[in-house]
C-alpha cells in the first residue's frame, strides 16, 4: 500500500474522542498573532500565493459531466475515458495525471470539438481497417 502522509481515523457515534495530547486551552488562548506566527512556521501550512502562480488548477469532473448533461458511461464513451478511471475520479478515490489533467481542461474549454475529432478519429481507424480491393488476400504461412 503506497504510504500518501495521510491517516484515518475511524470514529463511531458515542465513541470518545482519540487523545491527542493536546493543550486546548494553551491553543484557546493564543492572539491572532501568535496562530499565523505559528502557522508562517509550519512548512506544511503556508499561505497559498496571492497571485496563485505555482498552483494547479484542477477540473471538477463530476461537475463538468453534469454540465454536458451526460451520465457516466456516455461522457466516458464520448471522450474515451475507462469508466472506472472516471468513477475513481468523481468519487476522488484517485486524482487524474498531468496528461489526463490537460485532456480535461481541454474538454472543459471545448467539449463539442473534442467529441468532433474522437468521432472523426474514430471513423478514420475504421476506414483504415477495411482492406482496400487492390490488396491480395494473404495465404497463411505453414
Amino acid at each position: 500500500m503506497k504510504k500518501n502522509g495521510i491517516t484515518r481515523v475511524t470514529r463511531k457515534p458515542g465513541d470518545p474522542f482519540r487523545d491527542t495530547s493536546t493543550h486546548w486551552q494553551a491553543v484557546a488562548a493564543l492572539s491572532d498573532a501568535e496562530i499565523h506566527a505559528a502557522a508562517l512556521g509550519d512548512p506544511d501550512a503556508q499561505p497559498l500565493p496571492r497571485d496563485m502562480r505555482g498552483l494547479t488548477k484542477l477540473v471538477n469532473v463530476k461537475k463538468l459531466r453534469e454540465r454536458l448533461g451526460l451520465t457516466q458511461g456516455a461522457f466516458a464513451a464520448v471522450y474515451g475515458i475507462p469508466l472506472g478511471t472516471l468513477r475513481d475520479w468523481e468519487q476522488r478515490r484517485k486524482h487524474p495525471d498531468a496528461p489526463a489533467r490537460s485532456y480535461l481542461q481541454v474538454i472543459e474549454g471545448s467539449p463539442e470539438a473534442v467529441a468532433v475529432l474522437r468521432r472523426a478519429s474514430r471513423l478514420g481507424r475504421a476506414l483504415l481497417a477495411v482492406p482496400s480491393r487492390t490488396s491480395r488476400p494473404r495465404t497463411p504461412r505453414q
